[in-house]
This record gives structure tokens, sequence and C-alpha cells, in this order.
């Protein structure tokens, strides 16, 4: 009977599969990509194919992990960890693809559509994470973990802490709470990324008087006039809260009382009582922390992170701090005195402030060493610093990195490289997307459309892309880092 059950689930999951493919003909997802390296399709996707196939996604997943539960045969590494390590290949892959578009793309209707995404995708994290039979499976592969080889025992060990760690061993009450802790905590994860991205992209400072543009190199001034006339504003020039925009106006910019304004729109992200204010935000976010560690018997929402990382506790990340700190005060209130001694030469009325920090290192360092970053800038060109990258690279690992133009991109500034051995194999596809923009977020981050897998003999290679938000090249000056 339990056989009987098991093919049964077996046949729901491809027969499901099936009439997603014959419903959905026009999206993407539910296609083979017949891309180069089945790299994303990003000329055919839209907006509005992503609810669908997440929806289809834990459809499929769910019943994944049904045929893994009902397997009535004993649980083993092969019919339980690979079979998991194998389940929620569609999500994943629809997952990666969105989650890449909301954090470097993104735009009203994609963030409209992680509203309703997020909390789905929790509930649907927790069904298997709080599965009892699912435990019950991986939690026997663990304790018979010594018959198996040493990689092996070491993704059982993961999957059963990681499982722990989760909630699987709370009683019923305990992980009704946590559920309702996760559903609240992704969905002010979420709100809290919205609101820095809107208050990062606001134009924090206009300028329409030439004069206070005294001390900006030419082409931070052309880099303010363009992204002015991008905002409608011909014949003035804007700056943003991205580094690209505000940092260089810091820097070198004459104007000590525009400084301050722009560095105190900068650190006040968040924090300026309108619709975008972080503050209970982030006091929610800490409580429910400290909520979630408590539940699962962690003093602490850091004890809890830092188990599974090298530091491993609190203490000695204070105490690595600390070893920092004292020597790095030093340093600073050296470099403190340097700059109060230029402002005194230059009879400033006033003493060193924040805003004052990097234009004031600026002079520093030209006094000290001759040393003028807007000279040396242009001999970083974007294109240059990635090739030198890629040199070392090729220096270290004998790898190499091959421009490739017929690969889709989610926005014009991607660069697409396929990344090869020194014979010519295949190894993986680089993606490089070093532009700010309005829907891409603040920093630099690197993930994958694809990670690197290599079960049952099957190896496939990964896609991956890097993030950054470096000054973007104007009409006549190029990318300079």
């Amino acid at each position: 009977m339990r056989n009987k059950l098991f093919l049964l689930i077996i046949l729901l999951i491809s027969t499901n599969m099936n009439n997603a493919q014959n419903k959905n003909t026009d999206n993407p997802f539910f296609k083979e990509w017949k891309t180069p390296f089945e790299t994303p399709p990003f000329n055919e996707i839209k907006a509005e194919h992503f609810l669908p196939a997440i929806e289809e996604g834990i459809k499929l997943e769910k019943a994944e992990i049904d045929a893994i539960i009902n397997n009535p045969e004993k649980p083993t590494f092969k019919n339980t960890i690979v079979a998991l390590e194998k389940a929620g290949e569609f999500l994943g892959r629809v997952n990666r693809v969105f989650g890449a578009l909301n954090g470097a793309n993104t735009t009203d209707e994609i963030q409209k559509i992680a509203r309703v995404t997020t909390p789905m995708l929790a509930k649907h994290r927790d069904d298997i994470a709080l599965n009892d039979k699912l435990f019950a499976r991986i939690k026997a592969v663990y304790q018979d973990k010594d018959r198996l080889t040493s990689i092996e025992r070491n993704v059982v060990e993961n999957y059963y802490k990681n499982a722990v760690r989760n909630g699987a061993e709370l009683d019923e009450t305990g992980k009704e709470k946590l559920r309702q802790i996760n559903q609240e905590l992704s969905m002010l994860g979420l709100k809290f990324s919205e609101n820095l991205l809107k208050e990062t992209n606001a134009i924090a400072l206009v300028i329409d008087n030439k004069e206070d543009l005294a001390g900006l190199p030419e082409d931070v001034i052309n880099a303010a006039a363009e992204l002015a006339r991008s905002k409608n504003m011909n014949g003035k020039w804007a700056f943003s809260l991205q580094k690209p925009s505000f940092i260089p106006f810091l820097q070198y910019s004459q104007k000590r009382e525009l400084r301050e304004k722009l560095f105190n729109a900068y650190i006040n992200r968040g924090n300026n009582n309108n619709e975008f204010d972080n503050k209970k935000i982030i006091s929610r976010v800490s409580s429910l922390r400290v909520d979630r560690a408590h539940l699962l018997g962690y003093k602490n929402y850091a004890e809890y992170v830092l188990e599974r990382n090298m530091a491993k506790t609190p203490e000695n990340v204070y105490k690595f701090l600390n070893d920092l700190w004292t020597p790095a005060i030093k340093r600073a209130k050296m470099e403190i005195a340097d700059m109060q001694k230029i402002i005194d030469k230059e009879g400033g009325n006033f003493k060193l402030a924040a805003w004052d920090w990097w234009y004031y290192a600026e002079k520093v360092k030209k006094e000290k060493y001759d040393l003028d970053e807007s000279m040396l800038r242009p001999y970083f060109k974007m294109e240059n610093v990635r090739a030198g990258a890629f040199d070392v690279a090729s220096k270290l690992y004998g790898i190499k990195f091959i421009k490739r133009n017929d690969i889709q991109v989610y926005n014009p500034d991607v660069e697409v490289f396929e990344v090869q051995e020194a014979n010519g194999k295949h190894i993986g596809i680089f993606y490089s997307d070093y532009y700010p923009r309005d829907g891409k977020r603040s920093g630099a981050w690197s993930s994958g459309f694809r990670g690197q897998q290599n079960i049952d003999g099957k190896f496939v290679t990964p896609l991956v892309y890097n993030v950054g938000n470096f000054s973007k090249p104007t009409a006549d000056k190029p990318a300079l880092m």
C-alpha cells in the first residue's frame, strides 16, 4: 500500500509539471532555456511571469517534499538528503532571477509582486523546516552518519543542525509562534529595503548657482548635470545619496554648509519621520530577533547568529573589535590633529566635523604626500580595473575570461563573460553590473542565477553575477574607480 502511495505521488509531480507547462506556454520559466549555457532569457522575461511561476514552484516543491516523507524505504542519504538537494529546482530558478532583479533592477511592479510573494515564501520555507516527518528522516540519516563518507557526513550534519536551528524540535505551540515571527520579519525586511532604496535615490542637493560648485572636479560636475537632466532639472546640478554622487562632493566641495547638508541627508536615510522612516521597523525587527533567539534556546540573537560562524560567541567578536579599536582610535586622533592643523592654518574658526573629514583628508594627503586622488583616478578606469582582476585570476588559476555579446542581460549596463580553463573548457558565466541606477540598492554584492552542482554525476556550471555602484561614465569621461 505504501509503495503504491509513493508511486502515486511521483505521478502527481509529473502531471503537475506537464499541466503547468501547458497552461503557461508564454511564460519562459515554464520552458527549457535554449540560450547559451541555459542562461536566463531576459529579453523574454516580464514582471507578470514571476507570480505564476513562484506559485507553481511552491506547488512542485511541496509535492517533492511529500514524495520524500512518504517514501516507504528506510531513510538513507540518497533517498532523503540527495532528494532534498534536488527538490525545489524550479522554484529556485525563478527566485534567483526575481531576487537579482529586485535587488539590482527593481521597478514598482516588481516590488508589488515581492509584497505578495514574500509572505508566501516565508510560509513555504516554514512548512518544510517545521515538517515533523521530514525532520524524522533527516535525523535518522544523521544518527546513522558513521556509515557515510566524510563529505556525505558533513552534508548530513549541516542539514540536521540547520533543521534544529530553524525550529524542527519545537513543540506545536513554539512552531506556531516561530511561524508568526518569521512571517512578520519577512515583511519588515522587505519594507526596510524599499524605504532605504527610496531614501538613497532621493535628490538630496540641487545646485543652481555655479559658484556653489567650487572645488569640484569637472567629471563630478558633469555627472551632477546629467543626473539633474535625468530628473528634468536642466541647467542645474543634482546630487543623490548614491555614493558615487555624494562622496566626491564631500571630498572636493569648498562649500562647507553644503557638505554638511549632504552628509546629514546621507546619515539620516530612514530617519526623517516620513513615509520611508525605518525607526519603528528597526525597533520591531530587533525585538522579534530576540524573541526568535529565546524561542530557539539562545540568550540573544548574536549568540544564535554566531554559533555557526567563525567567531562562535559574542565575546570573541567584542575581543576582536576591541583589539582593533585601541590602535584605530590612536591613528584616528593623529589624523584628526593633522586635519585640524590645516583648518587652523587656513583661518577656519571651527572644529573638524564629520562632514569635513573627506574634504580635509584630501588636503592632508596632498600636503604630506603630494597625493591627489583626482589625479590617480584616470588610471583606474573601470574596464582597466576589471581587466586587472581578470588578469590576476588568470595568473593564479590559469583561467580566462571571454566577452560574450550573445548572452541576454537584465540591463544595458550589464556585461557578460564566459569563464574558461586554459584549454578552453567551459567553467561558468560571469555577469558584471557596476553602475548605480534608481532600481538598484546601494552597496556591492555577488550571487548567482544558478549554483554549481555535481549530483549523480551531472555537473552543472554556475551563472554568477557581481554587482557594484561605481561612478557611471558621462558623455566625455569614462567610469573611474
